[in-house]
């Protein structure tokens, strides 16, 4: 294992002195934190294009070799210095991060809110054979990390830390080891390929792309706001096609005592976790021209996480029998089972009244919502933080209601235009089944 650093005590003199190994991280990470001086530069350099061509004109060839010998090492002073004072260390109870030279930190990472653990490995940290470990905690919103660790040692670390958070004891965590995981969906690229070629993102973009462009050159025929306007859009327009295609190639999700491990990627991997018990909430997308061949996408809301996205594409049975391993005793409820609005809400939002519908069941709250692109949003009873009722001039008119759920990820849930009759007591039944299933669901544990 790379780097072992200090020994630090733990504990007081009742419990006894536990001896700490603190690590340092790869020896090739100064390669990567080298690169923030010179960013600096140019960050300037961008910000202030003529300033920095001028200053440049000024320099004389032997002033910018100087200045290159200068700027040089202390690039690579600095990347050694931030790598030699950054140490990490695996308590009991915590994960320690200290950095800094001339202002010290130290992060104090507790192992029972850690929420997800990602290794992700960009293209050249594959080459160097490196990975990055991203921590998901309880009440932060940026994840931390520790850049970079050996692939091996990054893997293994994870396990440990899972191990611990899980309640394996210090002893025992290294001999847990990565828990097994059982493959239960794979995404073949031609199927990735064919529905973001058949996605309305990919070709409104695309379309804006070539449209506006011109469109602007001819009313103002000025090049810098034709590039101004242009390159954003081919960026767009590359981000929803290829870029997502680059992302998402190769999506796997297993199943292991940890949670739901998606895999994916063709130039940078990504190894991400769903952890069990933290989902709030989960939508079935059916694009228009997704539905001939049954294809839907999935996604999700995790409290405390960043991740969001379940599967990207796969057929709608294959996308089911997932969602019942992330919301255990939960059941899709299909398209008939949907109670439509009232017609008198058709008033209200003339024709995409049609798109909604309502399923409440033992186990979940199901509302659909939009006609081209439907979304089945699904939330379990126990993740219900709060429900109310909503309703407007026009709708009072119309005798219609919406009744929100509010969940842990700070997300809503809406059933629109629902008969204000039944809003209402869908707003009383609703609340006493959060109650009870807050009371009756299984704890929010790793490994549980």
């Amino acid at each position: 294992m790379e780097g072992a650093g200090a020994v630090a005590p733990v504990g007081d003199a009742s419990e006894g002195v536990v001896e700490v190994v603190e690590r340092r991280l790869h020896p090739v990470t100064p390669l990567r934190r080298a690169w923030a001086p010179v960013a600096v530069l140019f960050g300037w350099a961008v910000h202030d294009p003529d300033g920095a061509q001028r200053q440049l004109s000024r320099l004389t060839t032997t002033t910018l070799l100087i200045g290159l010998a200068v700027i040089v090492p202390a690039a690579a002073l600095y990347g050694f210095c931030s790598w030699w004072f950054t140490h990490f260390a695996v308590t009991e109870s915590e994960l320690r991060i200290r950095t800094g030279l001339v202002f010290r930190r130290t992060a104090h990472i507790r192992l029972e809110r850690i929420q997800a653990i990602d290794v992700t490995q960009p293209l050249l940290a594959r080459v160097a054979g490196v990975a990055k470990l991203k921590l998901d905690v309880i009440g932060t919103d940026k994840k931390d990390e520790l850049a970079f660790l050996g692939a091996d040692e990054a893997r293994a670390l994870r396990a440990e830390l899972l191990a611990r958070a899980a309640g394996f004891a210090p002893g025992t965590a290294h001999e847990v080891g990565e828990a097994p995981a059982r493959q239960l969906l794979r995404v073949p690229p031609g199927v990735l390929a064919v529905s973001l070629v058949l996605s309305g993102a990919t070709w409104g973009t695309l379309a804006a792309a070539l449209v506006v462009p011109p469109l602007l050159w001819l009313a103002t025929e000025s090049v810098w706001t034709l590039l101004a306007v242009a390159l954003p859009l081919l960026g767009a327009a590359g981000a929803s096609s290829v870029g997502r295609f680059v992302a998402e190639y190769d999506w796997t999700v297993a199943e292991s005592p940890d949670g739901l491990r998606i895999d994916h990627g063709l130039l940078d991997r990504a190894h991400e976790t769903v952890p069990p018990g933290r989902v709030q909430s989960v939508r079935i997308v059916e694009p228009l021209l997704w539905r001939r061949r049954g294809w839907v996408r999935v996604e999700l809301d995790v409290s405390g996480s960043a991740n969001s996205l379940l599967i990207p594409v796969a057929p709608r049975e294959l996308a089911e029998a997932v969602v019942a391993r992330v919301l255990p005793g939960v059941t899709v409820p299909q398209h008939a089972a949907l109670s439509p609005p009232p017609r008198r809400a058709r008033w209200c939002v003339p024709l995409w009244w049609r798109g909604y519908g309502l399923a409440v069941t033992g186990a979940v709250f199901a509302a659909r919502s939009g006609l081209l692109c439907r979304t089945l949003a699904l939330v379990p009873h126990a993740k219900v933080q709060s429900v109310r009722m909503t309703q407007g001039p026009w709708e009072r008119a119309r005798g219609v209601a919406d009744v929100c759920v509010d969940t842990g990820a700070d997300q809503t849930v809406r059933a629109r235009l629902r008969d204000a009759a039944e809003a209402r007591d869908l707003l009383a039944a609703q609340a006493e089944r959060s109650r009870t299933g807050r009371r009756d669901a299984r704890p929010d544990r790793w490994m549980a």
